[in-house]
């Protein structure tokens, strides 16, 4: 029998922007399991289909370029009333040094990730319900940069910023965010599989865990920050202790 807590989101609905791979959609089978009615979205309609057919009977999936303001609005006037917001949306990572730093290419990231964050609030914020919430996703190199990381790190940074800035603007409507360490997910797809291995070997080598994250520990971040009624402003850090080696 599930306790009252772990209960919590049942009947809830739940909207994902970016919910369709990597720790979005382990937030969303994660949130489906106990009871909630999720949403997910992605650009991409093959994506959506995809997440749909591993989530549970009844979940519904969108189209729309999250980067696109009028999209966006479009997208939540169809959805309607909702409990929590999670933004998990992103392209893929990129390392860069300045020199080699390609501007359009660094412009369209930051879009998605902060603009598109914006924009996804502004117009999803008047349908949050009373108790409801928004979560944002950021990342442990806003704290600790390294080379090549100076457009990942900026970016959050400014989420972490806008976090505690929209829990004010938005009050009583919670906002948080999650910031996550290196974690197995699709966002180094593009890199050779070996190579890609050997790098997550080589960052967890060095955590306190021994080892770089997975998709469900991120998830139960996502799950904590929707249940936590008296939590907001808030960035919980899940990073393996990266933060502190």
């Amino acid at each position: 029998m599930r306790t009252s807590r772990e209960s919590s989101l049942s009947g809830k609905k739940v909207i994902l922007l970016g919910g369709t791979s990597g720790f979005g959609l382990e937030t969303a089978m994660a949130a489906a399991e106990e009871g909630a009615s999720v949403i997910v979205v992605s650009s991409s309609q093959q994506k959506v289909d995809s997440a749909l057919i591993v989530l549970p009977e009844g979940s519904k999936g969108f189209i729309a370029d999250l980067g696109d303001e009028k999209q966006v609005a479009q997208l939540f006037k169809k959805i309607g009333e909702f409990d929590h917001l999670i933004f998990t949306a992103g392209d893929e990572l990129k390392f860069s040094d300045l020199p080699e730093l390609d501007i359009d290419a660094a412009k369209q990231a930051i879009n998605l990730r902060f603009w598109g964050a914006i924009m996804a609030v502004k117009h999803g914020a008047p349908h949050i319900r009373t108790g409801g919430s928004v979560t944002l996703t950021t990342g442990a190199l806003g704290r600790r940069p390294r080379k090549g990381t100076l457009v990942i790190s900026g970016m959050a940074s400014a989420i972490e910023g806008l976090t505690r800035a929209l829990a004010v603007e938005l009050a009583p409507i919670r906002v948080n965010a999650v910031c996550a360490g290196t974690v197995k997910t699709n966002l180094l797809a593009s890199m050779p599989e070996l190579e890609r291995e050997a790098f997550f070997s080589s960052i967890g080598d060095k955590l306190l865990t021994g080892r770089v994250g997975n998709t469900k520990e991120l998830a139960e971040a996502y799950l904590y920050l929707m249940r936590g009624s008296f939590s907001t402003g808030q960035i919980i850090v899940v990073d393996g202790g990266s933060l502190l080696v």
